[in-house]
């Protein structure tokens, strides 16, 4: 997916934290959440994005540590779905 069609999506659904089904080219699909983080524009910008797998989100609800996270290309999403 391109930068334009995944920032509008995060945008959308940012400010509630609210999970996503996200697909993948050489993955299965799986369900997080993504951060917007202080590095979120510079990762925007390579077409990168911090997402938070479904076993640790209540973890970053409570803590807000991004470190939970993992950051995917862009290019491997194909789709991203509200649950």
């Amino acid at each position: 997916m391109t930068i334009t069609q995944i920032d509008a999506f995060v945008r959308k659904v940012e400010s509630e934290n609210l999970a996503v089904k996200i697909s993948l080219k050489s993955r299965e699909p799986f369900i997080g959440i993504f951060v917007v983080s202080k590095d979120y524009e510079d990762l925007k910008s390579k077409n990168f994005w911090r997402i938070i797998g479904q076993k640790n989100i209540q973890n970053y609800q409570t803590s807000k540590d991004v470190n939970l996270s993992r950051i995917y290309s862009g290019t491997e999403i194909t789709s991203l779905k509200l649950v």
